[in-house]
Parts: C-alpha cells; sequence; structure tokens
C-alpha cells in the first residue's frame, strides 16, 4: 500500500502543469574539463544502473561472504535505510495536502433554559430541550499559488536525494569492508614472512655457534644473529597486535560483537583484477554523493518557492451538510436539515517581517546547496584522478618490488655459500637476509596497496568499472 502512495504522489508530481509561484529549477551549471587528467574514455549517463557486487572481481569467497553480512547487519546502513522511509513518508504526507479532508461528527447535547423572573412576584418558565447533530464537513485549499505543489516537488526531491545517501553509504560500507579486510590480508602474509624468516634466523644462530664454538667463527657472529632474530621476533609481535584490531573493524563493520567475530588467517591476498588503461567519464552520472547533493540543491530551490507563497493569501473551500434535532430518529426529516458552503481567504497583513526574513533564509540555503554541489564535484574529479594516479605509480613500484625481492634471494643464497666457506663475515649475511626481509615486506605492502588503490578507485566512480 505504501509504494502504490508513494508512485501515486511521484504521478502527481509529474502531472501538476498549473501555473505556481516561484523559481524554475535548472541544475547548476559546472565548468567541467572534458576528460580526467589521468585517463579518459566517453560514457553515456548512467546514474540507474544497479552497481552490483563489484568486490567479486576480486574472486575472494570470504570477501564476497563479509559483504553480504554488511549488507545484512550493518547499523550505520540500517540508519540510512530509515532516513530513506522516513523522507518517502513525508512525501506521501505532503502528497495528500493537494487533496480534499472529509470529517464526520457526532454530538448530542441536553441544556435547560429560564425565562421571567426578574420582577417579584412573576413565574420563571423555564425548559429542557436535547439537541443532536450529525454533520459530514469537507475542506479543500485551493492551491492557488502553488504552495502545496512546491513543496510536494521538495519533498520529493529529498526522497531522491535520500535514497542516493542511503547508496552512498551502501557504497562507502562496501569500499571501507574491502579495504580493511585487504589489510588483514597483508598482516597475515607479513606474519607469514617474518615466521618463516626466523625459523630460517634460529637455523643460521645454531650453526653460527656450532661454528662459534669450533673456532672458526667469532663471538660477535653470534650477537649478530641473535640481535637479528630478536628484532624479527619484535616485528612479528607488533604484527600480532595489529591483527585483532583489523579483525574488530570489520566485525563492527558487519554488525557483530568484535569478541565473537574471527577470521582464519588469510594464505594469500585477494586477487587483483586487471587495471583499466582508461576509466570512463561516468564519476558525474554513477557516484551517488553526487546525485544526492544535486537533489539537494533542487529541494533548496522548490524550499523558494514555498517562502514566496507565503506573501500570497491562502483560500479555501469548506462545506458542511447534515442533520440537527431534537431526536436521532427525527434527524432524517427534511426540515432538520442543513447545510453550508462557501469560500475562506487568508492574507497576513502585518507579519513583522517573518515573510521575508524565510524567503532571505532560503535564498541562502539554496546558495549554499549550489557551493556544496560544486564543491563535491571537484572533490569527485580529484578523487578518480588521485585514485588513477595511486594506481599508476603503485604498478611501476609493485613491478620494481617484485625484482628487488628477486635479487635479494639470490644475494642470501650466494652470501650463505660465501660465508661457510669463509671469504665473508657474518656481518655481509646479516645485511643480506636484512635486505631480503625488507624487500619481501616492501613487495607485500606494494600489492596491499595496489589492491586499496583499486578499490579506492571502484569508489570513487560509483562502484564498478565495467560499465
Amino acid at each position: 500500500m505504501r509504494t502504490h502512495r508513494l508512485a501515486l504522489m511521484a504521478s502527481v508530481v509529474s502531472l501538476l502543469t498549473a501555473c505556481a509561484v516561484g523559481p524554475r529549477y535548472e541544475r547548476p551549471a559546472i565548468d567541467l574539463p572534458n576528460e580526467f587528467k589521468e585517463s579518459f574514455k566517453p560514457a553515456e549517463p548512467m546514474d540507474g544502473v544497479p552497481k552490483g557486487a563489484w568486490w567479486k572481481i576480486y574472486n575472494d569467497p570470504t570477501l564476497n561472504e563479509l559483504e553480504d553480512r554488511a549488507e545484512a547487519a550493518n547499523n550505520t546502513l540500517a540508519a540510512a535505510k530509515a532516513t530513506y522511509d522516513a523522507e518517502r513518508a513525508i512525501l506521501v504526507q505532503s502528497g495528500l495536502a493537494l487533496l480534499p479532508t472529509v470529517t464526520a461528527n457526532a454530538s448530542s447535547s441536553r441544556a435547560r433554559s429560564s425565562t421571567g423572573g426578574v420582577t417579584p412576584g412573576t413565574n420563571v418558565l423555564s425548559s429542557t430541550y436535547t439537541t443532536d447533530r450529525l454533520t459530514l464537513s469537507t475542506s479543500w485549499e485551493v492551491d492557488l499559488w502553488g504552495q502545496v505543489r512546491q513543496g510536494l516537488y521538495e519533498a520529493n526531491a529529498q526522497v531522491t536525494g535520500a535514497q542516493h545517501d542511503l547508496e552512498n553509504a551502501r557504497l562507502s560500507l562496501q569500499a571501507t569492508l574491502a579495504q580493511t579486510y585487504v589489510q588483514l590480508a597483508q598482516n597475515d602474509r607479513e606474519q607469514a614472512l617474518l615466521r618463516s624468516t626466523i625459523e630460517g634466523y634460529k637455523r643460521s644462530l645454531d650453526i653460527t655457534q656450532n661454528r662459534y664454538k669450533a673456532g672458526v667463527a667469532q663471538r660477535t657472529d653470534v650477537t649478530q644473529a641473535q640481535s637479528q632474530l630478536a628484532s624479527a621476533e619484535a616485528q612479528l609481535a607488533d604484527l600480532k597486535v595489529q591483527r585483532p584490531q583489523l579483525e574488530h573493524a570489520i566485525a563492527v563493520l558487519v554488525g557483530e560483537m568484535p569478541d565473537r567475530f574471527s577470521l582464519p588467517e588469510r594464505s594469500a591476498m585477494p586477487q587483483l583484477p586487471p587495471v583499466p588503461k582508461a576509466v570512463p567519464s561516468s564519476v558525474l552520472q554513477r557516484r551517488p554523493d553526487i546525485a544526492s547533493s544535486e537533489r539537494k540543491v533542487a529541494a533548496a530551490n522548490y524550499a523558494i518557492g514555498v517562502a514566496v507563497t507565503a506573501f500570497f493569501p491562502n483560500i479555501t473551500l469548506t462545506g458542511t451538510s447534515g442533520f440537527q434535532g431534537n431526536a436521532w430518529q427525527n434527524l432524517q426529516i427534511a426540515p432538520h436539515k442543513l447545510w453550508s458552503f462557501g469560500p475562506q481567504a487568508a492574507l497576513s497583513i502585518l507579519d513583522s517581517g517573518t515573510h521575508e526574513a524565510n524567503l532571505l533564509t532560503a535564498r541562502a540555503n539554496y546558495r549554499g546547496a549550489v557551493a556544496n554541489y560544486r564543491q563535491t564535484v571537484l572533490a569527485a574529479f580529484q578523487d578518480v584522478d588521485d585514485q588513477l594516479a595511486a594506481i599508476r605509480g603503485l604498478t611501476d613500484e609493485l613491478s620494481a618490488d617484485e625484482r628487488s625481492s628477486q635479487a635479494a634471494n639470490e644475494t642470501v643464497a650466494a652470501t650463505n655459500n660465501q660465508y661457510r666457506a669463509g671469504t665473508v663475515s657474518y656481518l655481509n649475511v646479516v645485511i643480506a637476509e636484512s635486505t631480503r626481509l625488507s624487500a619481501e615486506t616492501a613487495l607485500i605492502t606494494s600489492q596491499s596497496r595496489l589492491l586499496q588503490a583499486h578499490i579506492g578507485l571502484v569508489k570513487a566512480v560509483g562502484g564498478g568499472l565495467d560499465r
């Protein structure tokens, strides 16, 4: 039933064409570039295209499950849904003001009156009577100046804006969850690397201690190996502090208590999909925050119309029809019938400047909404270009880190052989192994940052890169 009412109100908004007082709405003009600074290809407006489960491009079943759970249980998203429902109810209420109101009234009263008795000695006459009344009253405010219609347009714009706010909250939730999940996977990868490294450091320490006991190694070789091992263990302990915090953040995003939520260790990070060489110029058509901001401008424009109509008289048509008599059973008799009909006009003569102040406020709110809309558009272009620049730079960084990691592993193997042969000191081994650990950690970090930038780009263009 509520859906039908909403559809009815939307139809009323589109069909009413009578003259209305107030400025005609036009979307604010913005001087925009023809392309993104970083990359561009033309696109058609697609603000109504469903975004879908865009996170599935990362091919991670656990992430897919978490996104579904967040959609069902996240409290911030539930609050946005409630706000949207409230705005829809206001729209229905605004549309009902265009329709007449009908009220049925029934009353029964008993009274006594007296006459005479003013002069002493005269008789006092009294009578008791009953009055029964049954009426049907109707009232309809003639929307001659468009005050109700402007309010209806305003409410409709606010409903659409609330819908876009809901979509923006959903998109932000999805992206935040995906990025936090990538950080958790990065932490697990780094912990696995450090555990493997620590095992290697322990073996190296054993070998060095045996060589020292055999008299072929110095005491400093042992202390260097011990220091290197302790440093790696400290790094692992720090990662173990960070992981539960990331896990708790994910728990809140999916609407669960942190102490009841856990995720198994990730053996790999989500797959990075192919990075597009060109991104659709659809940020204006697809981003829900821009659509919401534009609807706020429209609502502010119609609010000016509502403020203007306050200067004009309100005209209301009223009518009453019914029966009145001294007994309910006699009300249907024609002599007991009553009716009235007529227009009423009300105009504020002196309001001490209230209407003028309301109009000035409405116009100021409109200017502010326009400025916010333009700023939102500019920020959107910056967001897309920032993510494109990050992806381009991080792609180069990842390639360099892969080469660095490969070279560092080869260096460690060669240095260990040289140390066992006695041609280099253990310090060379420490340096080589530290370099390898740093290189492989940097590689994992680059992979994570590139994934997060890719997610950021998906969010920046309004969800999904395949349309």
